[in-house]
């Protein structure tokens, strides 16, 4: 009860210091000027006195002072080139995270491959359960490959979201009169396509390679089912030769 009765005085006293002040800034306004009234002069002494209330009245937290040159366009141009600064640092956070994702898509997929060729070369030679061991580590693989394609989807979104918002900031730059912020903005944007683009290649050459390894092993297992079928023609023949015997 005794703080809100203090907050309440202090309102008081604020408000009956802004009445005054407007009471005498149109007494000021309003009366005859001398012959050495200067309006600098009385617009200085009047944002003294509001500083002077504002301090007396405890709202000390924003001083009050006179900056010049503050136009509207100035003010735009300002705020434009702070949007291109977090635009900026958008798109490099969303590049560096989609960079990585593919990068280690493409470890994934060639770790992958390796483990598909290491099997074909092997068939034949395995025992029921080393055979089961292997395949139980490539479904393993797949499915990294997987989570990390889904990965750089994510992040492949959130990045053709950050490049668009960068065009835009720098064609808003570029008409309020930011020359220099919008030209830079473009030369992020060109410098990311060209990261994205770069490592881009490298997962259509490692998904390129596993395609054809899924080929290959489409076409050894092919063999070694008819080697097999094979063989066991071969042993039959024998058993039907002593029966016709």
């Amino acid at each position: 009860m005794f703080l809100w009765r203090t907050k309440m005085a202090a309102l008081w006293r604020v408000t009956s210091y802004l009445r005054l002040l407007r009471t005498s800034a149109r007494v000021l306004l309003s009366s005859r000027k001398p012959a050495f009234y200067k309006p600098g002069k009385w617009r200085n002494l009047l944002y003294t006195g509001v500083a002077s209330f504002a301090v007396g009245g405890g709202l000390c937290a924003i001083p009050f002072r006179q900056v010049e040159n503050l136009s509207h366009d100035s003010l735009i141009k300002r705020a434009a080139s702070l949007v291109t600064d977090s635009s900026s640092t958008f798109l490099s956070q969303a590049t560096l995270a989609l960079v990585d994702a593919i990068t280690e898509y493409s470890k994934a997929v060639h770790t992958l491959i390796s483990l598909q060729k290491r099997y074909l070369d092997s068939l034949g030679r395995l025992s029921p359960a080393e055979e089961d061991t292997i395949w139980q580590v490539i479904i393993g693989q797949r499915a990294q490959v997987n989570d990390r394609q889904d990965e750089c989807k994510r992040f492949e979104s959130t990045w053709i979201n950050a490049v668009k918002l960068c065009e835009t900031a720098a064609e808003a730059a570029y008409t309020s009169g930011a020359e220099h912020a919008s030209v830079t903005m473009r030369t992020n944007i060109q410098v990311a396509l060209s990261q994205v683009e770069e490592v881009q290649k490298l997962s259509t050459d490692a998904e390129k390679k596993l395609a054809e390894t899924k080929v290959m092993e489409v076409e050894r297992m092919a063999q070694y089912t008819a080697s097999l079928q094979n063989t066991s023609d071969d042993e039959e023949v024998p058993e039907a030769y002593l029966r016709e015997d």
